[in-house]
């Protein structure tokens, strides 16, 4: 298909070729200067012998007194006598014949004189170059490129007609000539080639003797015409052949590895296997390996995410089928309750049990259209100074009676300092957590410190408690799906999607959260430093 402009082309360039206007063009002026000089050279050779001078006796009756009688103005000047074909001949043979052209002269009524192509004079035999008699047609492959040829060339172009001898004036072109003005005509034969034809005047003291006409035999200029179509159609040649050959590679170099990721891509999408690979072109630096890359990415991330999703769903289902088990058993065991305290008992966890399942469907819900929701609003910048006094001021405001109070402080920079790209919202929801995380673990009285700071290209959140910390092994599993660790509460009484919710948040917005222990200088029983507390940092991208 792609051959098929370049066809196109070539074929409008073939069929609208201003070199053939330009080279007719040119070959009509040249042979009108070539007309000119023949007609010179003609016009000064063809006078008669001078030296007999006719005398008219009537003329002489008529002359009066003091009048003379001798050659006129025209007699002297010859422009009576005709062109003398024998002086003619000679010279008209010369110039012709390297031109390669056909020189017709005709006298002032239009009569011919001479033919280069046969030198024919008055009274001498016309001889006509005829076809043998067992001469063949045109078979039907030349005869379709002379229709051909006469197509793509004739135009508005006339039909060239070969006149008789007496017919001179039949060319419109002589007729301007005898008129004493050059004229030139372009015409097609009957086999499509281009025949053109000047006149010029032959004649001498403004006096007109005759016409010259000057026709190029017929292919002269088509010859030059169809080797310059062969030229361009070789180059066309040329062109196709570079065209299929860079067709052959680009298919190898870029249409075989898009096929090859397309197919693999169809195959993620009807889930033929468990995992699909995509072809890893990534070792090429253009587009294609970036292609490969960006889709290599894509589908472990949608891998990464099914996964995801089917884990939450397995975490979702353990978390509740355990006080749905529960309150089964309470349900099952209530009727068989023969005090009031066993029944009291009984309603207590069911109760508990109720609580716990509309808890976790709470945070489930939550942590289930995070992504949606993060992902359908767009991000904003986000003052995180004025966040971070709002969340801080509600949590002191609201009465506990733990007493633990939260202070706040910055450094590292000014106001404009504290600005990241989010959501201000899903942002608070972890500031809040957070707090309230340290607070559940912090003892009575005691305080929370909120400590905001600018880093190089980030600005870094961090929460401190003076609690017991995390410990060891729980530091990797704390930001686990319904992972708690919380022995001074009752078993039921946190989801353990808080901090979970936290991370997912904080990583869609680009940044990072980590969770370690405050260590002291002095050393407990064991040898190990004293852990002082707790400390939960937020890192997020600065604007």
């Amino acid at each position: 298909m792609a051959i098929l402009p370049l066809l196109a082309l070539v074929v409008g360039i073939l069929y609208l070729s201003q070199f053939r206007a330009g080279l007719i063009d040119a070959r009509v002026q040249s042979l009108l200067v070539q007309g000119e000089i023949i007609a010179g050279a003609i016009a000064a050779s063809a006078t008669v012998e001078t030296n007999a001078i006719t005398i008219d006796p009537d003329r002489l009756l008529e002359l009066h007194a003091g009048e003379s009688y001798g050659p006129s103005d025209e007699a002297l000047y010859g422009l009576e006598f005709p062109i003398n074909p024998e002086r003619v001949a000679p010279v008209l043979r010369r110039l012709i014949e390297p031109t390669r052209t056909r020189g017709r002269i005709y006298d002032r009524d239009g009569v011919l004189v001479l033919d280069s192509r046969n030198l024919y004079g008055r009274g001498d035999v016309l001889r006509f170059d005829l076809a043998p008699p067992n001469a063949e047609a045109p078979g039907l492959i030349e005869r379709t490129w002379i229709a051909i040829r006469t197509w793509l060339g004739r135009g508005d172009l006339p039909l060239y007609r070969e006149l008789g001898p007496e017919n001179g004036r039949g060319y419109p072109e002589v007729v301007h000539a005898l008129e004493g003005r050059k004229a030139s005509v372009v015409r097609i034969n009957d086999r499509g080639e281009v025949i053109i034809s000047v006149a010029v005047p032959v004649q001498r003291f403004r006096a007109v003797r005759g016409a010259m006409l000057l026709s190029t035999q017929g292919g002269d200029i088509d010859h030059m015409v169809e080797a310059e179509r062969l030229a361009v159609f070789k180059v066309f040649l040329i062109a196709v052949g570079v065209m299929v050959l860079l067709s052959v590679l680009l298919a190898g170099t870029i249409a075989g590895p898009v096929r090859r990721l397309s197919d693999a891509a169809e195959r993620v999408r009807r889930r033929i296997r468990t995992r699909v690979e995509i072809p890893d072109f990534t070792d090429r630096r253009d587009e294609i390996g970036h292609l490969s890359g960006a889709l290599r990415d894509m589908t472990n991330a949608l891998y990464s995410r099914i996964e995801a999703i089917e884990s939450f769903a397995a975490d979702v289902a353990h978390e509740l089928k355990n006080p749905l088990t529960s309150l089964r058993s309470a349900v099952e065991t209530l009727p068989l309750a023969k005090t009031d305290a066993s029944r009291a008992r009984l309603l207590h966890i069911i109760e508990h049990d109720v609580r716990r399942l509309d808890r976790l469907i709470s945070d489930v819900s939550d942590a289930s259209r995070l992504d949606a929701e993060l992902q359908r609003q767009e991000a904003a910048p986000v003052d995180l100074m004025k966040l971070l006094s709002t969340v801080v001021t509600v949590a002191n405001e609201v009465r506990r009676d733990d007493g633990v109070s939260i202070t706040l402080a910055f450094e590292g920079g000014g106001p404009r300092a504290f600005t990241a790209l989010g959501h201000d919202s899903r942002l608070g929801q972890v500031i809040d957590n957070l707090i309230e995380n340290a607070r559940s673990f912090s003892a009575p009285g005691s305080t929370v410190r909120i400590l905001c700071r600018r880093l190089r290209n980030s600005v870094e959140i961090v929460v401190d408690d003076d609690g017991p910390g995390i410990r060891p092994d729980a530091l990797e599993r704390i930001f686990e799906r319904f992972y708690t660790d919380r022995p001074h509460q009752g078993f039921g009484q946190n989801s353990g999607l808080g901090l979970s919710i936290s991370k997912q948040i904080i990583e869609a917005h680009g940044g990072g959260i980590r969770a370690e222990n405050r260590l002291g200088v002095a050393k407990g029983a064991d040898g190990l430093p004293l852990v002082l507390g707790a400390r939960f940092a937020v890192r997020l991208p600065a604007m």
